[in-house]
C-alpha cells in the first residue's frame, strides 16, 4: 500500500473515531450544553489502550498532551517532571524489547516516557517527585482519551532494571529517572472502561465502622 492510500486511510479513520466520540459525547451530555465531552465523563470512560491503528499523531495533538500533563499540580511547585516523545521505530522496538510490560508500544505510532527531573527537586521536597509525574501522567491519560487517542501506563520505576534500560536506549543522564512509559495512538478497538466503584474502599472520619 502506498503512502498516499495509507494517509488517506488514517484520516478516514481518524474521522470515523472523532464521528463517534462526538455522537456518544451528545447523548452523555445534558441538554443546551456543549457536545464534548464532560470532564467527568473523561474521567469515568478512560481506560487503558493496548494496540493502535497505524496512523500518526500529529505535533499539534501531542503538544495538548504535553500541555495538559505539565498543568498538573506539583509540590512547592517545583515540576520536576521532564518527557522523552519516542517516535523512532527502531527505539520503540527497543523499548518494547526492554520492558515486560511494554510489548505494545513496539506498534504504537509514539510513546511518552515521563520522568523525574531530579536535579530540580533538591533537599526536602526531593522524594516528592514520584507523586508530582505521576500526577503528570494521570493529565497526560486524560487528556489523550479526551482527544479520541488511546494510551497506556506501563511502569518503569523503581524497578532498577527497567529505570537502567530505559536510561540505556534514551540515554537518560543520572538524575533523571523515567516513571513510566506511555504508548499513544488511534484505539485499534472500541473498549468499555471498566467499572471500578466499591462503596466498601471508602470510610468516613476514620477507619472504623
Amino acid at each position: 500500500m502506498n503512502r498516499s492510500k495509507i494517509l488517506f486511510f488514517c484520516a478516514g479513520a481518524v474521522l470515523a473515531a472523532l464521528l463517534v466520540w462526538w455522537l456518544s459525547a451528545g447523548e452523555r451530555t445534558p441538554a443546551g450544553e456543549s457536545g464534548k465531552l464532560s470532564p467527568l465523563d473523561v474521567i469515568m470512560t478512560r481506560t487503558s489502550v493496548r494496540a493502535y491503528r497505524d496512523c500518526p499523531v500529529g505535533a499539534d495533538t501531542v503538544e495538548l498532551l504535553l500541555r495538559a500533563a505539565m498543568a498538573a499540580p506539583s509540590a512547592v511547585n517545583r515540576q520536576p517532571w521532564a518527557f522523552v516523545v519516542v517516535d523512532d521505530r527502531e527505539l520503540l522496538r527497543e523499548l518494547s524489547g526492554a520492558l515486560p510490560f511494554a510489548k505494545m508500544a513496539a506498534h504504537a505510532p509514539l510513546a511518552v516516557v515521563v520522568c523525574g527531573d531530579l536535579s530540580r527537586n533538591p533537599g526536602a521536597s526531593g522524594d516528592w517527585w514520584v507523586m508530582d509525574a505521576s500526577a503528570a501522567s494521570e493529565n497526560l491519560l486524560l487528556a489523550a482519551h479526551a482527544l479520541g487517542l488511546g494510551a497506556v501506563w506501563t511502569g518503569v520505576y523503581p524497578r532498577d532494571e527497567r529505570v537502567e534500560a530505559v536510561r540505556r536506549v534514551l540515554g537518560l543522564p543520572a538524575d533523571v529517572v523515567p516513571l513510566n512509559l506511555i504508548p499513544v495512538g488511534y484505539p485499534a478497538d472500541n473498549l468499555a472502561p471498566k467499572q471500578k466503584w466499591n462503596p466498601a474502599n471508602v470510610r468516613y472520619n476514620g477507619w472504623a465502622e
